[in-house]
């Protein structure tokens, strides 16, 4: 009798780490990452990305190069690019990193095309790009702190100097 009942005790022990396991996983798959660009680009009435099986290996293979330092170094490649970087403790996932992305939008003002001085928004403006159509993301704890480490890519890249994200409503009607 006692066996059986530590039999049971393990094995809801392990159901429910899967279940913790499933759920962590289950919220950073392709489809999540598209699904949260394309919803903060459908606020901003900005067309949908796609997910893009090229920019996913250049994302999953950068992000596998930080795996070892979780340092928020951009890669130098031919996209553009969101990083983010989470402490260890945490199950850190797409949403969080697009929710810290796209809160930057209080930072940007469409009108001048400009950061709050001292603010960061480039983050939000490459979400939002309207010329990037195409992503690709991954995300990977990192060896050396178990801190959690995310990449998206971006095809075509966008913050270009002069140019605005998207354009605003009362352009777009004229």
């Amino acid at each position: 009798m006692e066996f059986s009942k530590s039999l049971v005790a393990a094995f809801a022990v392990v159901s429910m780490a899967l279940a913790i396991a499933t759920t962590a996983s289950a919220q950073n798959t392709p489809q999540d990452f598209v699904n949260l660009h394309n919803r903060a680009r459908a606020a901003d009435r900005v067309g949908p990305v796609t997910w893009d099986a090229r920019v996913a290996r250049y994302a999953q293979d950068y992000a596998a190069r930080r795996a070892g330092d979780c340092q928020l170094v951009h890669s130098g490649g031919p996209f553009g690019e969101n990083l983010f970087w989470g402490s260890a403790g945490r199950a850190w996932s797409a949403a969080d990193a697009l929710r810290s992305w796209v809160d930057e939008k209080k930072n940007y003002h469409l009108d001048t095309n400009t950061c709050d001085p001292g603010k960061v928004c480039g983050h939000y403006t490459q979400v939002v790009w309207r010329k990037s159509t195409r992503i690709g993301c991954a995300r990977v704890v990192c060896a050396a702190n178990r801190g959690v480490f995310i990449i998206c890519s971006y095809d075509p890249p966008g913050n270009f100097n002069g140019e605005r994200p998207f354009l605003a409503l009362d352009a777009a009607a004229k």
